[in-house]
């Protein structure tokens, strides 16, 4: 009798093994069970194209196809609304992994700080995944202007109070700031005239319908090399490999205008922790890749992957250090 009950008692306790196996299958994370990725993965850069910021984009879609195993990675450009568009985009997206977004100051930093009406909310609508490459710009001119030197910008720019315009990637970028630092710290009265995308803005630049430009080093190098613009000076702490005769603000002497523009991926809030993790292994092998990596240093564009702490990090830091400027200067977009 005993024996009898031992047995149905094992027989029990197998079968409620089997079922909390069976609950626990069920209930696992659906990428836990996928072997992610399973379909297309969509990488939204929320510029136009033809920039350098596009040209990051491009290269880490084909990095992620290699690293994982020729999956479709395709790029998708949503311009509009100072970076607005292409955010709210993957904002509204499933949290699946299958849809990405290259962020950067626009969407995570200035944007939410001059644009009281934002749709979105850059800390709790998002799952950052890492930092991948960062970009320096440049302060150039219309080799028309008679302006050889940023002194030259600014002693004409006073004695023409509101003649000059600017063009930049569009409102709420790293180099619009840029530009609004620049005529804060020089009592300067230059317009700024947004563009979607670096390419647009320099393409303005070069037919006259503005004068000067604050706009990413390397879509403005080939038409530095024709004689079509005149470069000025870089607006970060070290000379582009590019363009090595060009000094860099601090050398210009105005040491206080620094603006690079660095580059990363996020996904909708909510995105299971593994795929995050696969995605940026992917960048990690993509980043590592010595062709890439010389193809983008030609370009200007250096490659810098973090973790998302480590960008969440530096994301933190560069709000506390542009709210005051942005407060002072009274930056405002709605």
């Amino acid at each position: 009798m005993n024996q009898k009950k031992s047995k149905s008692t094992s027989a029990s306790r197998l079968r409620m093994a089997i079922g909390l196996l069976c609950c626990a299958a069920i209930f696992q994370p659906i990428s836990a069970l996928a072997d992610y990725p399973e379909k297309v993965i969509r990488l939204v850069h929320p510029y136009a194209g033809g920039g350098a910021g596009d040209m990051l984009t491009r290269e880490l879609a084909e990095g992620l196809k290699t690293a994982f195993n020729g999956a479709a990675v395709i790029t998708e450009n949503k311009p509009g609304a100072g970076t607005i568009v292409g955010a709210v985009t993957v904002a509204g997206s499933p949290p699946d992994g299958y849809n990405l977004l290259m962020i950067g100051p626009a969407t995570h930093v200035i944007m939410p700080l001059i644009n009281p009406k934002i749709p979105y909310n850059a800390k709790k609508d998002f799952d950052i995944i890492g930092m991948w490459g960062v970009i320096g710009s440049m302060i150039s001119v219309n080799a028309a202007t008679p302006v050889h030197t940023v002194r030259d910008l600014v002693d004409y720019a006073k004695k023409n109070p509101g003649k000059l315009n600017y063009s930049s990637a569009g409102a709420g970028t790293g180099p619009h700031l840029g530009g609004e630092m620049f005529k804060d710290l020089t009592g300067t009265q230059i317009t700024h005239v947004p563009y979607k995308g670096a390419s647009p803005a320099v393409l303005a630049l070069v037919s006259g319908e503005v004068e000067v430009s604050f706009v990413n080093t390397p879509p403005q190098v080939p038409f530095v090399k024709s004689g079509k613009i005149r470069p000025l000076a870089v607006t970060t702490t070290q000379r582009s490999p590019l363009l090595p005769d060009v000094p860099t603000t601090a050398e210009a002497g105005f040491p206080g205008i620094l603006s690079e523009s660095w580059y990363g991926v996020a996904a909708p809030a909510g995105t299971p922790a593994d795929v995050k993790a696969k995605i940026l292994r992917g960048m990690r092998a993509a980043a590592a890749d010595p062709v890439r990596r010389a193809r983008l240093s030609a370009a200007g564009i250096e490659l810098r992957v973090t973790d998302a702490k480590e960008l969440s990090d530096y994301i933190d830091a560069e709000e506390k250090r542009l709210k005051p400027v942005l407060t002072r200067l009274d930056i405002k977009m709605e």
